[in-house]
């Protein structure tokens, strides 16, 4: 920007930052001013003056990260500092995941599993997604919320049994709720194959379901039916559903578990990138090698250990491996798992070079996964974005830094159709997140998950600072991203 444009004044200036600015792109040097809700200015802004000054000499300024794979949906509203997001630099969350949206769905007690991960008795209260994207604007969370519509949800909704496949007259409810939650702004479809709510839908009652996403360009998002020993075929099943509707893949936290299929990564990676020379296709990934969900015996059956991340009848399980808790009840590990029921785990079942391949993978994104229920969640809740700019670029050199950043925030973007969003430059929104690239990394760990991480120095949303030496600012200036408002997303 040549001097004559520059502006006299600002409401925010970020002086002397290393400027990572989404793209890919070097890191340079730079001044990056804020007036409202955007990026006005970068550059040598050393004329400008400014209502805020921010020093940044020596830290990385780059674009807030975007999490694709949240089960916030409640904890935007119940919860909305969203701090163990902002706490690592996220502005962004991707919410709706597995199957499991907290819209459209208006029911009195407990839902069935895996849909009480995100909310309990009394708190599925939204009939239609309209009403819960105004619930966020009437109460707005710290950070910005793009909402996928479930699958599992509008199961729930609309079958008086989900042991079976949905008739004809079913499907064509759920497809119209799904065209009516599109309409109000969701950005696309999620599945959970693999959970007992949605695990008899044939692929057919998906396709015709998510036929609704043709005329929208909207995403299809599944945590397939299966990521053991037949993970292929739920890879070819994904991508046939994709192709019946024309709807973009994303491949929800891929990996390989259990150890019959550790080391198995190359061969599915191999099988996205056919496919995505025919087809739109994406994936997200977790920096860990455990997963976290409800807990469930086939499950079990190819987990080493398996902790407890919550049980109704036995909160002092939380924290604690299976295998003692059953010993302490002095019954088998089968008949613990019943008596700890309704309850999480975290099962470790995936083998570090496998999550390193999926990490380093051209079309992997970033997300936690996190479930921000559970009294002794996953430490991927708190940890995920400073562990991978940590851990795995920093520490172990899976990347470049601007590579990570990149995955983060430019190509997410650019994937769920965020306008103006994932990239540092003039007009865009300013999602900011400042960081030192020399001492950024996750704290939490399993057994102490909730610790906000070290290096994040800054975090701003909208313009306006969320997350500042540590502590947050209490200020809640998210949105709820509508479809209607964004680009489309990416066709390949």
């Amino acid at each position: 920007m040549a001097d004559s444009t520059l502006p006299t004044s600002c409401d925010v200036l970020i002086r002397g930052a290393d400027l990572i600015d989404g793209s890919g792109a070097p890191r340079r040097r730079a001044d990056v001013a804020v007036t409202d809700d955007r990026v006005v200015a970068l550059g040598d802004l050393a004329q400008v003056s400014a209502g805020r000054m921010i020093d940044a000499s020596g830290l990385v300024l780059a674009p807030g990260f975007i999490d694709v794979h949240t089960h916030d949906d409640f904890a935007l509203l119940n919860t909305p500092e969203m701090t163990p997001k902002v706490s690592q630099g996220v502005t962004t969350v991707v919410v709706g995941n597995c199957g499991v949206s907290l819209a459209p769905l208006a029911i009195d007690g407990r839902p069935p599993p895996p849909l009480d991960l995100v909310a309990g008795d009394g708190q599925w209260r939204f009939g239609g997604f309209v009403d819960f994207l105004d619930g966020l604007d009437k109460d707005p969370p710290s950070l910005n919320a793009a909402c996928l519509t479930g699958h599992s949800t509008l199961r729930v909704g609309a079958m008086d049994s989900l042991d079976r496949a949905a008739t004809e007259a079913e499907i064509a409810v759920m497809r119209d709720r799904l065209a009516e939650s599109l309409d109000a702004g969701a950005v696309g479809f999620s599945t959970g194959l693999n959970y007992p709510p949605a695990a008899a839908a044939p692929t057919e009652e998906i396709v015709g379901i998510a036929k609704a996403l043709t005329d929208y360009g909207a995403l299809y998002c599944t945590h397939m039916r299966d990521e053991g020993e037949h993970v292929m075929a739920a890879l070819d099943e994904s991508f046939l559903i994709g192709r019946e509707t024309g709807a973009p893949v994303v491949i929800s936290h891929h990996k390989v578990h259990g150890i019959k299929n550790f080391g198995r990564s190359p061969e599915t990676l191999r099988h996205i990138d056919s496919a995505a020379r025919r087809q739109p296709v994406a994936l997200d990934v977790y920096p860990y090698t455990a997963s976290s969900t409800v807990l469930l015996r086939e499950f079990c059956a190819k987990a080493q250990r398996i902790m407890i991340a919550w049980s109704v009848p036995m909160p002092t399980a939380q924290g604690r491996d299976l295998e003692d808790v059953a010993a302490e009840l002095g019954c088998s590990v089968d008949e613990a798992i019943d008596r700890l029921q309704p309850a999480g785990a975290i099962y470790f079942s995936m083998d570090e070079e496998d999550v390193r391949r999926i990490l380093s993978h051209p079309r992997a994104m970033i997300g936690s996964d996190g479930l921000p229920n559970d009294t002794h969640p996953h430490p991927r809740l708190w940890g995920t974005f400073p562990r991978v700019l940590g851990h795995y670029c920093r520490d172990l050199g899976l990347f470049e830094l601007e590579e990570a950043v990149r995955r983060m925030t430019a190509y997410p973007a650019e994937r769920f159709g965020l306008k103006d969003r994932g990239v540092v430059r003039e007009g865009g929104f300013a999602d900011l997140v400042l960081f030192d690239p020399a001492t950024v990394i996750d704290r939490a760990s399993f057994d102490d998950p909730k610790q906000p991480a070290d290096g994040i120095a800054l975090v701003m949303v909208n313009g306006r600072i969320v997350w500042r030496g540590g502590s947050h600012t209490g200020d809640r200036p998210g949105r709820a991203l509508r479809r209607g408002e964004l680009n489309r997303p990416a066709a390949a």
